[in-house]
């Protein structure tokens, strides 16, 4: 069965590959909020369809509507993911 936290995990990485490409340079983007429903089961070998789609810009702030399906059809699961752009250097620097 498809766990959770790698459920999420695919979410997340959705929501980068949506901002590649438009980050400027040095910047990168840090998750700061996330709601997920896992609504359904997925057997071993079952192949998704994890989706992204921006759905709110506030400067920095980037709210993207994320989904999973499998191939053909059913949702098993939907949320939110909220990424803030940062300059990688600077973040990295607080740590």
């Amino acid at each position: 069965m498809l766990a959770t936290p790698r459920l999420l995990a695919w979410c997340e990485a959705a929501t980068c590959a949506a901002l590649e490409g438009s980050l400027a340079e040095g910047a990168t983007s840090v998750g700061t909020r996330v709601a997920l429903e896992h609504v359904g089961a997925s057997p071993v070998g079952q192949e998704l369809e994890v989706t992204a789609s921006l759905a709110h810009v506030d400067g920095r702030l980037h709210r993207f509507a994320v989904a999973a399906r499998h191939v053909g059809g059913k949702v098993v699961g939907s949320g939110e993911v909220t990424r803030v752009v940062v300059d990688a250097e600077r973040f990295l620097s607080r740590l």
